[in-house]
């Protein structure tokens, strides 16, 4: 069982996230509310740092997988760099302390502000995912007297074994370069006089299991990065992007070790640093969505659980089909039942998990696990509907690191008509 696996347990017949009780957190805070544990976030980064120990290496999370500055904190006092794709991502890293010089800029839209701002705050380096958009930032890095560092974000076309929306490595994907493409588009970008060629990049996908995929993709990538060697082009880095998976259901992925040792094999003996972007691994296992179950409704084919969580505050069982594991915060001596966890939003896609067995009563909490990737970040207003509060959990304490929204403010910024 993982570090963060252990920070959810069952203490005195009620569930604990490290040693604070489910239940004083609901009474706290209310619910719905997402609930961290930082010994978890700490324990995951810690994996990666030591699976990288004597390596020319850097660990930048990946903002999107939850960007609550509270979180994004803790791995910058962990020394962590960052992974972003957005201009908003880039203003929490810096609120949050985190190092635009630890920075890459990731993603396939970049604004020409975005792109601005990246380069006013000294990122790192722009991962560049086309040829339109090397132009694009030739100009602006050349109309702000900049020279703008940038890695090209090949596209190896390797199955990633995951969910085909959460695969980014194939060629029929929007992300990156078509690797044919490479080496002529790279050739030109070390003709346009703002930009500076630093290394390559390349991120095949999210959830992965096998490390195999990672281990293909790593050979093409050093396999490109020897002809452009070849032609004079000198790269100081090698971004093989994250993906790695957790244990949602009964997936066994592997340690964090594990699965980077095909991978770092294949660099022993190289001169460049290498970079990796993991997200969900590091803060998918340390969450939780804490809620309480509204409604028990019997029907003559399916029962349900109506619950105060919803799929806007938890949307990947209906984007994805996702499953995450429901337990009863403080299970009841009493027969099981088979349920539905649905949420009050009107749309049949609206659940939480599917013919689930629980011993619950209406009035019960039940803690919804390893909602700490893509929940909150992906969470909407829909039916407005004031999205969550967030709490972190350090030892015997737990801090609201985000309130819940009122409905006033969801309207506050609109206006009706004259």
């Amino acid at each position: 069982m993982s570090s963060a696996e252990q920070s959810v347990h069952f203490r005195d017949g009620s569930l604990h996230i490290e040693g604070v009780a489910l239940e004083d957190i609901a009474r706290r805070f209310g619910t719905p509310c997402y609930v961290y544990s930082r010994a978890a976030l700490t324990s995951a980064y810690a994996s990666w740092r030591e699976a990288l120990a004597g390596r020319r290496a850097s660990i930048c999370y990946a903002v999107k997988a939850n960007s609550n500055l509270a979180i994004l904190d803790v791995f910058a006092r962990l020394g962590s760099g960052f992974d972003i794709v957005s201009g908003g991502e880039l203003a929490r890293v810096l609120v949050a302390g985190g190092q635009a010089s630890r920075t890459v800029f990731s993603g396939v839209g970049k604004s020409t502000a975005e792109m601005r701002a990246a380069l006013e705050a000294g990122v790192h380096c722009f991962n560049v995912e086309s040829a339109a958009e090397l132009e694009r930032l030739n100009s602006v890095a050349g109309a702000h007297g900049k020279r703008a560092p940038i890695a090209l974000r090949v596209n190896p076309d390797v199955d990633p074994k995951t969910h085909p929306y959460i695969s980014t490595g194939l060629r029929k994907n929007k992300f990156g370069i078509a690797f044919e493409d490479a080496i002529a588009l790279y050739a030109h970008a070390r003709a346009l006089a703002n930009l500076e060629i630093r290394g390559i990049a390349c991120h095949i996908g999210s959830q992965l299991l096998d490390p195999a995929p990672i281990a293909e993709a790593t050979a093409k990538v050093l396999g490109l990065a020897d002809r452009l060697a070849a032609d004079g082009i000198e790269l100081t880095h090698l971004d093989l992007g994250g993906g790695l998976g957790i244990r949602y259901r009964d997936e066994a992925p592997p340690p964090v070790a594990g699965y980077l040792a095909p991978v770092l094999a294949q660099l022993e003996g190289r001169r460049e640093e290498i970079r990796f972007e993991p997200g969900r691994s590091l803060v998918g296992n340390a969450g939780l969505l804490l809620t309480r179950i509204e409604y028990l409704k019997h029907g003559a084919e399916k029962n349900f659980a109506v619950v105060d969580a919803a799929m806007n505050d938890l949307t990947r069982p209906a984007l994805y089909d996702a499953f995450h594991e429901i337990q009863p915060v403080a299970p009841r001596p009493v027969a099981t039942c088979r349920y539905d966890v649905v949420g009050p939003v009107c749309e049949s896609g609206d659940f939480l998990g599917h013919d689930r067995e629980l011993a619950v009563e209406a009035g019960d909490l039940l803690a919804i696990l390893s909602a700490g990737a893509y929940g909150m970040t992906m969470s909407s207003n829909y039916n407005t509907r004031p999205r969550a509060a967030e709490i972190l959990v350090d030892g015997s304490q737990a801090r609201q690191i985000r309130r819940r929204e009122t409905v006033e403010e969801l309207f506050a910024l609109e206006t009706t008509l004259p």
